[in-house]
């Protein structure tokens, strides 16, 4: 029972990983590396879930009764898109925060933030 569903189990490991890596560390480059991973897990739920058994591709035939539905994996190849595009907008973000602060350590960027409230 356990084994059919081994994809489930892969959803859940990468989705733990992804979000163990974003609430532990401190840099800014491996929370984003931690958020592409439960995003990669989130497209491995949903292309799962669109699987449908003995489906075939929404082309019209004979004989064939069973289609699977082609939506989730269009969001996906989108969500693909839209990732990659967020993914790059951090990272640029990281660059600026570096060369503003000149570091990319989330704890030595509230210190400096605290210092200089102190100051004004």
């Amino acid at each position: 029972m356990f084994l059919g569903l081994y994809n489930y189990w892969i959803v859940v490991l990468l989705m733990m990983i992804g979000f163990y890596i974003v609430i532990a560390h401190g840099n800014l480059v491996k929370k984003l590396v931690g958020l592409t991973i439960f995003q990669t897990s989130v497209f491995i739920f949903y292309i799962s879930v669109g699987v449908v058994e003995r489906g075939s591709a929404p082309i019209l035939a004979e004989g064939i009764s069973d289609y699977s539905n082609p939506l989730p994996h269009v969001l996906i190849l989108t969500a693909i898109v839209v990732g990659i595009a967020t993914t790059a907008l951090g990272l640029a973000l990281v660059i600026r925060i570096k060369e503003s602060y000149g570091c990319i350590e989330e704890d030595e960027i509230q210190k400096q933030d605290q210092l200089n409230e102190e100051k004004s």
